[in-house]
């Protein structure tokens, strides 16, 4: 039987839990199975879900995305807290008793909840993942040492993070899956076709930090900034935590040719702590995600909506005393 895995486009965790369960579903599901199609998924617009990408022909599993109610889907796993784009999705989930669908808003990444799963209901378990399921915690859950930690980006695995949160092309990123399987991320990050796309991302990644260094505004806990005419779709989400310590929120507004998003994130570090869940926040204007970091999505052509959201946001992170 064939096998499609819809994952968290772009997304460390998406590409581990899509690693992850492959390597289940080839030694527990369906021992041999190849073939196995990727297909990288974007949160859209009003969060509408891409029906289209589910496969007619097979089984589908969707990894670290919103629930699909789809009678195609087979396996789910999920750990954010805005999981569900409806009630009625709620509502199917819980009627759902095949045993193969899982939500766990305590798991700090997906790819280390299909390793519970997969360990305490299937038996399975891989020495050779637990690099992988050490990295996807880190990174997803934000326990880095420090924001220099993730900004100056020494470790494999936070360079290998960037070249996937930057990579356009899903085949490139399908290899990278398949080789999570058995190679480990060191290895990967040292071969010949990594290193090429890293140094363009890397001297990317400097000039974007010099840029938010220069367009960021800091006050009342709140660092925000707009890289929609400076041609930025996407940063380092802890330069802001690098280059302003003493922020407890983080508001950025970024265009790409699909969308115009609203990112809002809290600082780990921050002196004064977090008192907002970001993504009740962010569920407002139809976007989503963790209590510590969400997003909103907006068609691309909405950047005056965007920028009117990011200020409503903004004022109501600002600290008042």
């Amino acid at each position: 039987m064939k096998l499609r895995i819809l994952y968290h486009g772009n997304c460390f965790d998406g590409v581990a839990s899509a690693a992850v369960f492959t390597k289940f579903y080839q030694q527990v599901i369906n021992p041999g199975a190849n073939g196995i199609e990727y297909y990288p998924m974007v949160h859209r617009p009003n969060n509408a879900f891409d029906f289209h990408a589910l496969s007619n022909d097979g089984e589908n599993a969707i990894v670290d995305f919103k629930y699909c109610a789809d009678e195609r889907v087979t396996w789910w796993f999920d750990h954010h807290q805005s999981a569900f784009l409806s009630e009625a999705d709620r509502q199917h989930f819980l009627r759902d008793t095949s045993g193969k669908k899982f939500l766990d808003t305590e798991s700090k990444s997906c790819c280390e909840l299909i390793a519970k799963v997969a360990k305490e209901k299937f038996g399975f378990e891989d020495k050779s993942l637990e690099e992988l399921i050490k990295w996807a915690h880190i990174i997803d859950g934000a326990f880095y040492e420090s924001p220099a930690q993730c900004v100056e980006l020494k470790e494999p695995a936070l360079k290998l993070m960037q070249v996937i949160e930057s990579e356009k092309d899903p085949l490139f990123i399908e290899k990278i899956i398949k080789k999570l399987t058995h190679k480990s991320i060191e290895q990967i990050v040292a071969e010949d076709e990594i290193q090429e796309k890293l140094k363009p991302i890397l001297d990317r990644h400097l000039q974007t930090l010099e840029l938010i260094r220069k367009k960021a505004n800091y006050a009342k806990g709140v660092v925000s900034f707009d890289l929609v005419d400076d041609g930025i779709d996407g940063y380092n989400k802890f330069i802001p935590y690098y280059l302003y310590p003493e922020a407890t929120y983080t508001v950025s507004l970024v265009k790409s040719p699909s969308r115009t998003k609203i990112s809002v994130g809290s600082n780990p570090w921050a002196p004064r702590p977090r008192r907002h869940n970001i993504a009740e926040i962010c569920e407002r204007y139809g976007g989503g995600g963790h209590a510590v970091v969400g997003a909103v999505s907006l068609p691309a052509e909405d950047v005056e909506l965007g920028r009117k959201y990011m200020q409503e946001i903004i004022r109501e992170l600002e600290f008042k005393d």
